[in-house]
């Protein structure tokens, strides 16, 4: 995968957060989490293995 197709290590969907990337987020960015595909993630950390998901 080239640089330009890898997600970043550290991606937000709040555009506020300095870890928001309008760009890989118009690309999409799937994300496997514990071996399920989460769709309700909110910011993840690929270094430091978390993710934060929406809920409710």
């Amino acid at each position: 995968m080239s640089d330009a197709q890898t997600p970043p290590d550290r991606l937000s969907v709040n555009p506020a957060s300095p870890y928001h990337d309008a760009a890989a987020l118009e690309r999409g960015v799937g994300v496997r989490f514990k071996g399920v595909e989460k769709t309700n993630v909110d910011e993840y950390c690929v270094s430091e293995g978390w993710v934060r998901l929406s809920v409710g």
